[in-house]
């Protein structure tokens, strides 16, 4: 491991078992530093990046009969990459998966051109897999609150039950991403009217906060048995480490099964529910895209898609002549 591009990143043991010449390991240091410093990009990106870049790295020694040499990933021609997008195809990969992974393909081919490495204009001829328009599934606003009230249902600890329900609460009452809640520290628990959020690309935005969120995180702070300030993360595990995104997510299946709520029910549900529901209560996209912090308008506009459904829904239900 110890010779292998990380960032304290751990690809799975088969992609790491590769024996990368020393210049391909040097040139993938390089990009993700690059992607860190001038990228701005999160740990949680580069990660992906590396993964994505290292099953690509896979494909082609199994495919040229070797390990990846920066001559022979310049070399690649446009039937060589569709080569690789059929193994993925034939492997079921998901086709946002590989979307994602050709997005890190144009990303490391561009970082080659740019440092003075070299080009492979063969790369900018593959097309994105055609992907079907992906509709958010939020809870109706009923679910939501019933959510949020059983949040603590599965903790027998008060100070756990109490988190859970400051957690659901920030995230329904304020549209975040888990994540963004997650990262929040101690010194930047909501206090006021408003919250400085760290979205995606470390882009800030300003958030509403709503007095029931801060009286929820603040009763959960006055019962949380480990002493916070400054830097300390603001949600705790039980053993008071930063609480992790797998347990909020285990939390809200334990919850939705509960309520015989559908497995769409997830964290990021209350999100998407945030959103439509401010949108059926006459919300502007424009204001949307900016509490959410969508960099662009189309992916808020899914949200009108939610909404005409439910209309839809209700008119084909009330309007006599279409029973």
């Amino acid at each position: 491991m110890a010779d292998q591009p990380g960032l304290n990143t751990k690809p799975s043991s088969a992609l790491t078992a590769l024996n990368l010449p020393a210049m391909t390991r040097q040139t993938v240091n390089d990009w993700l530093q690059w992607l860190r410093s001038e990228r701005r990009a999160s740990n949680h990106t580069t990660e992906n990046y590396l993964v994505d870049l290292y099953a690509f790295f896979a494909f082609v020694d199994q495919h040229r009969g070797g390990a990846p040499t920066l001559e022979t990933l310049l070399s690649l021609t446009p039937r060589d990459f569709r080569s690789w997008l059929a193994h993925r195809n034939a492997a079921n990969m998901a086709k946002s998966s590989t979307a994602r992974a050709l997005s890190t393909l144009r990303n490391f081919y561009r970082f080659l051109d740019r440092t003075g490495r070299g080009q492979n204009a063969a790369i900018t001829t593959i097309r994105n897999p055609r992907q079907a328009q992906s509709v958010p599934k939020p809870l109706t606003p009923e679910d939501a609150m019933a959510v949020i009230d059983n949040a603590g249902a599965f903790q027998d600890e008060p100070w756990l039950a109490k988190r859970n329900l400051a957690l659901f609460t920030l995230l329904y009452g304020c549209g975040l991403r888990i994540a963004e809640a997650l990262n929040l520290d101690f010194d930047q628990r909501p206090q006021g009217t408003s919250l400085i959020i760290t979205g995606k690309g470390n882009k800030q935005r300003l958030v509403p906060v709503l007095p029931v969120v801060i009286e929820a995180i603040d009763d959960y702070l006055s019962a949380c048995p480990y002493p916070q300030q400054g830097t300390d993360p603001l949600f705790l595990g039980a053993r008071g480490k930063r609480l992790i995104a797998q347990v909020a997510q285990r939390e809200m299946r334990r919850i939705r099964e509960l309520l015989n709520l559908p497995e769409t029910a997830t964290p990021h549900a209350m999100r998407h529910s945030f959103a439509t529901h401010l949108l059926a209560g006459g919300g502007d996209l424009r204001t949307i895209q900016d509490l959410l912090g969508h960099v662009s308008l189309s992916t808020t506009q899914r949200y009108t898609s939610v909404d005409s459904e439910r209309l839809m829904a209700v008119y084909r239900g009330a309007h006599p002549r279409a029973r």
